[in-house]
């Protein structure tokens, strides 16, 4: 299978990269790729309960995840067990990479929650943002993140991600 040639079905390895190293690998299974956006769902892969205060993942939670080869985020759609929607994490990546299965996601430390109601919007990891030095290191990638999360805000306080996920 080339890089980009559609696929709809299969399992990716999703790897998340954070300065360099990858902070996480996990298999999914392959819902869509159209060439420019990819869908994948996979269960909570984290060790246990990562609770945050405003949202608890755990063991049964089910993430349908998407992310763009020409966008500087990913949506992930968070539900427990049992189907309920909690709500959704963004992270701020640099553009995603397909390779055969295998599907590379660049950390830039921001994100944003919003919760399932979309009462809540939250921006997190500001402060790991600035300290991973991003600004002076590629001024260019720094900028793309903010306009990023700035976007991903302002669709969320408009009434969600539907249009972009659709």
């Amino acid at each position: 299978m080339s890089v980009n040639s559609p696929d709809s079905a299969g399992q990716l390895d999703v790897v998340l990269v954070k300065a360099g190293r990858t902070k996480i690998r996990y298999p999914a299974e392959l819902l869509s790729d159209d060439g420019t956006r990819l869908a994948v769902r996979a269960p909570w892969a984290g060790d246990g309960v990562r609770d945050f205060g405003f949202v608890r993942f755990e063991p049964g939670d089910v993430f349908t995840e998407y992310y763009w080869r020409n966008r500087w985020f990913a949506v992930k759609e968070v539900r427990d067990g049992s189907g309920e929607l909690k709500g959704w994490y963004c992270d701020i990546t640099r553009p995603a990479t397909r390779s055969g299965a295998e599907l590379v996601v660049e950390d830039l430390d921001l994100d944003l929650w919003v919760s399932a109601d979309g009462t809540d919007v939250r921006r997190l990891d500001e402060d790991e943002f600035e300290e991973s030095g991003l600004a002076t290191s590629d001024p260019v990638a720094a900028a793309a993140a903010v306009a990023a999360l700035d976007e991903l805000e302002g669709l969320a306080r408009a009434g969600g991600f539907d249009a972009l996920l659709r």
